[in-house]
């Protein structure tokens, strides 16, 4: 069972390219990027230098994604944690090694940073060292506390993906921010007024965080579809962008059940979602991938 290119298809007569300044907005040329099942890998699976060698994933492991029908393997090349600017990127022999195999097997590559928007300079060269690994998109994850001054945060997010989008004109940009659920019902502190308007003249496609394992059972959200779905339909709205590109990002793994995969699956059809995944993929049980096989996009 796979998602149908029909199944994602945006609806006729909804693309307004004059919604965004010119040259602006997502671009569903690139936005396909990020088409068809996912895969994600963050430091605390991959890297030696962060891990004292104590890495749980290698290149073995990249060949077992492409063999469960991963399409686009998603990897974190830093992290705030170790700041110095010999860390901008870590272990840049073997991630070059593992970006190359994950090509190799016919996989996107997408590398990700998690900025923090206090030094804006630390965030853009870590940024442009990820682009410069030879990817095929980039995913600013979107969630840091870091900078107290919320309005502030805002401003630095917004200038740094300008940046970016006006650094690289034709590369695939991925939004990864926080359910938004999250901030817009569930804590109103942790990001308000966030830009979801201004940042959608730069991004091409957007991967909520949507871990509906991360709510309670009573608040009827912890579920596949339904979290999806609400989250899917709520991004589009405050966006202002009614057939804004979406993969969605499930889980969390381990607690990821098979009728989980089964509800998502049925959410990014019903939401005409460009494709998804579930995080992380080190943690996932090998027995989901029959059903996470169902969000592959056919070539």
């Amino acid at each position: 069972m796979l998602l149908s290119a029909s199944c994602i298809a945006l609806p006729p007569g909804t693309y307004r390219s004059d919604q965004f300044a010119p040259g602006t907005g997502p671009d569903l040329a690139r936005a396909a990027t990020f088409q068809g099942l996912g895969a994600w890998w963050d430091v605390f699976d991959w890297s030696p230098t962060f891990l004292n060698g104590r890495q749980t994933v290698g290149l073995a492991d990249v060949d077992r994604l492409a063999d469960a029908g991963v399409q686009v393997f998603y990897i974190q090349t830093a992290t705030w944690r170790l700041p110095e600017p010999e860390h901008d990127v870590l272990d840049e022999g073997l991630l070059r090694d593992i970006i190359g195999r994950a090509h190799a097997r016919g996989m996107r590559v997408v590398t990700w940073y998690l900025p923090e928007h206090v030094d804006e300079a630390m965030d853009m060269r870590r940024m442009n060292a990820a682009i410069a690994l030879g990817v095929d998109g980039f995913g600013v994850d979107i969630e840091s506390q870091k900078n107290p001054d919320v309005a502030n945060r805002s401003a630095v997010l917004i200038d740094e993906v300008a940046q970016l989008r006006a650094q690289h004109p034709a590369l695939p940009l991925a939004s990864i921010p926080v359910a938004p659920i999250v901030w817009e019902r569930l804590n109103h502190t942790w990001w308000p007024n966030f830009p979801y308007r201004q940042l959608a003249n730069y991004f091409d496609a957007w991967l909520p965080q949507n871990y509906w394992t991360n709510r309670r059972a009573d608040s009827g959200l912890r579920d596949g579809y339904r979290y999806n779905v609400e989250n899917i339909n709520l991004l589009r709205d405050l966006t202002g962008v009614p057939w804004l590109p979406v993969a969605p990002i499930g889980g969390i793994t381990p607690e990821v059940t098979k009728d989980d995969i089964a509800g998502m699956f049925r959410a990014m059809h019903d939401t005409h979602s460009i494709g998804g995944s579930i995080y992380d993929a080190p943690h996932t049980d090998p027995s989901l991938y029959g059903r996470l096989r169902w969000f592959r996009i056919p070539k």
